[in-house]
């Protein structure tokens, strides 16, 4: 049955090929538009370029490093080589979803010439494009890995089926680790270029020169265009493709410590089958009608996750009933993460769309000055942690008991696993409900910019404002499965201690554990203030760079000459890449240090504090980000004074504030967690045997 894995991963990447082919037949518009589109995918195939080289040097550096280990015999000789695969393909989805979303958006602009419901499929396309990439691509990673270290410990190798599968489940860890090193980069990387360009271009453009967003006189806005494909598509693929991986990762190694062998290890493996199928079946159901609210709009791309979330429900009953049947309350896990999945995205649209009082309040706000504002945002996204923190803690409880935890903590513990995967199981789906939303917002840049009638773009505006809200969905999902994911990965860390031989003291009169947990609680807030900070310098550079070329080219604002878009997209480029490097690499070396100097009960409480706080300050950031965001749109739809207007202004900085909240720190938070569990576990054996506290 595991070659039925490999099988529904090519059927997935077959459907890609149908969807690219689909969309590369759609027609691009005008000649204006082409050179638009083709200006936007060349500054986008640049940063990426420029990016995974500083990437692969970081990457030969700690293969050198893990070469070195497994030939002292720390692990097997594979997970140097796991770990490149794993970050190899999480550049890739990144990459394959940026490529199309750059194709897409133009013929998105031209779709909206003729219907709403025209540009709503080559966008909704695009982002299928991308989670069924992820999907895809991440199950024959995950199958070559299996079948390679299969062969190795019957061949090379050869042990008990009972070792045998517990050494190739810890052996494929590091592909995980791998995915989330990807990810952690260009999250971070992406998020500083989108956010310094975006925020740079909106304090200039809106509301020094009072001109309309994506106007072609502004330098700022086609690295402002290239920044959404770069970060929120490169940069999110490659983060949900780590989600994904680390997700069944870690419950095929609980599925092991459970006792469960390899029927345990085939469940979350045949889950995200089945969630590959359920996901092409539920993107036929996302449709809308011409002149549609954004209401309707959502209900349309509701309908596609409900039916795919049903439709997985029916058939992972099946799948346990024939493997783990004597077990069958681990399938009321697997309902319960995918009931906190859905009451994740309903919670986050309630606080960040315009439908709904909290956003509308913000708008409100912005009549008396972006103080207000701001301080109207920041209490929403406070109040928006309370929904998913009940939520997914209900979720834990709910699937640890419903797995026999009461009897068997390590059954507990898989069961939390499965509910992991069973919340990511749609992913195939609800990513393309999230990486559409760039494609959308391009697409209206490019209208703007080629100078389409006005109706067209007011129906990219209708797909773009829906776009925030379900990117803000996106991102309380991510985050949501981070949280359950990042738990399974703290118990298989404990596990991994214990195969190393080391008990560990988790008393919190342990002193050494209250100081891994004050640590950790600190590391977000510490990461967060790097990557804002970041994204502020930067900013600050494109506002003086855009102020300067208003000054200096005659003709600019009357429209009469071309800005120097280069220059602004060299100057954040330049930034993210010097900027995103403290932050990755405290989150790759503070485990490591932690328990070399502390000890593994340090790590533990490190994983623990960083989990709680990170999961919370992420939701936060991220909700008041899109409630900012969506409170502006509200504004330019022609309320409170419309496009302008003194409270339009105030919005604009509200948004501006919420921009590196909402795309850059609260989105790098969900990697930061995971992949510091992730190195702890690669690097367990090294630092029980060298740590100063034995």
């Amino acid at each position: 049955m595991f070659y039925l894995i490999p099988l529904t991963s090519l059927l997935a990447l077959g459907f890609v090929v149908y969807l690219i082919r689909s969309i590369l037949k759609q027609d691009e518009g005008t000649e204006e538009m082409k050179k638009i589109a083709r200006a936007v995918e060349e500054g986008a195939k640049a940063f990426l370029r420029r990016q995974y080289k500083s990437v692969g040097i970081f990457f030969t550096i700690v293969f050198l490093l893990l070469l070195y280990l497994a030939l002292r015999g720390y692990f097997v000789i594979f997970v140097p080589f796991a770990f490149l695969s794993g970050g190899f393909f999480s550049g890739l989805c990144g990459y394959i979803g940026m490529i199309i979303s750059t194709k897409s958006s133009v013929r998105t602009t031209q779709g909206c010439k003729q219907s709403l419901n025209k540009g709503l499929r080559i966008a909704f396309s695009s982002g299928t494009v991308m989670g069924l990439c992820v999907v895809g691509i991440g199950l024959i990673d995950l199958s070559i890995g299996y079948f390679l270290l299969d062969w190795y410990y019957t061949h090379i190798q050869p042990c008990s089926p009972a070792l045998k599968i517990q050494n190739i489940t810890n052996s494929m860890l590091c592909f995980g680790m791998g995915a989330s090193s990807m990810a952690l980069f260009a999250r971070v990387g992406g998020g500083i270029f989108t956010k310094a360009a975006d925020v740079g271009a909106d304090l200039v453009g809106k509301i020094e020169k009072d001109i309309p967003e994506d106007d072609p006189r502004n330098p700022a806005v086609i690295a402002d265009n290239v920044g959404d494909n770069v970060g929120d598509v490169a940069g999110m693929g490659a983060d949900l493709y780590e989600s994904y991986v680390d997700a069944i990762i870690a419950t095929m190694a609980l599925a092991v410590a459970a006792g469960l062998g390899l029927r345990g290890v085939f469940v979350p493996l045949s889950m995200a089958c089945a969630g590959i199928i359920c996901s092409i079946i539920g993107t036929f159901f996302v449709r809308s009608q011409e002149e549609a609210t954004q209401g309707n709009l959502l209900s349309a791309l509701r309908q596609g996750v409900f039916v795919s979330a049903s439709l997985i429900a029916v058939f992972t009953f099946f799948i346990m009933q024939r493997t783990i049947g004597e077990h069958i309350g681990v399938y009321f896990s697997l309902l319960s993460g995918l009931i906190a999945g859905l009451m994740l995205g309903i919670s986050t649209e309630y606080f960040t769309s315009s439908r709904y009082r909290w956003t509308r309040s913000i708008s409100q706000s912005a009549l008396t000055g972006p103080a207000t504002v701001v301080i109207s945002g920041l209490s929403t996204g406070m109040l928006s942690t309370l929904v998913p923190v009940i939520t997914t803690g209900g979720a834990i409880l709910a699937s640890y008991y419903f797995a026999g935890g009461f009897k068997n903590p390590q059954l507990g513990l898989y069961g939390v696993g499965i509910s992991a995967v069973g919340l990511l199981s749609t992913l195939g789906i609800t990513l393309a409900s999230d990486a559409y939303g760039p494609v959308a917002d391009n697409a209206g840049g490019i209208a703007e910019m080629s100078h389409q009638p006005s109706y067209v773009r007011k129906r990219t505006d209708a797909l773009d404002a829906l776009g925030n809200t379900t990117a803000a969905t996106g991102k309380g999902f991510a985050i949501g499965s981070a949280a359950l994911t990042a738990l399974a990965l703290i118990a298989a860390y404990r596990e991994h201690v214990h195969l190393a031989g080391k008990e560990i003291d988790l008393s919190l009169l342990n002193p050494r554990l209250i100081v891994g947990l004050f640590t950790g609680a600190m590391l977000p807030f510490f990461f967060s203030s790097l990557l804002l900070r970041a994204v502020g310098k930067a900013a600050e550079k494109v506002v003086v760079e855009v102020r300067r070329q208003f000054k200096e080219i005659k003709g600019l604002m009357e429209g009469k000459a071309k800005p120097d878009y280069a220059r602004c997209i060299d100057i954040v480029a330049r930034a993210a890449h010097s900027q995103m490097i403290l932050p990755s690499l405290s989150a790759l070396t503070l485990p490591v240090v932690i328990g070399l100097l502390i000890g593994v009960e340090a790590v533990v409480g490190l994983l623990t504090g960083a989990l709680v706080s990170g999961f919370v300050l992420a939701i936060m950031m991220a909700n008041s980000g899109g409630a900012w965001d969506n409170a502006k749109k509200y504004i330019e739809e022609g309320n409170l004074g419309g496009k302008g207007s003194e409270a339009h202004k105030s919005a604009v900085v509200g948004d501006t504030v919420g921009d590196p909240c909402k795309d850059t720190a609260g989105p790098s938070l969900n990697i930061l967690i995971k992949l510091m569990s992730m190195v702890s576990m690669v690097f367990a054996s090294f630092v029980v045997a060298h740590s100063l506290f034995k």
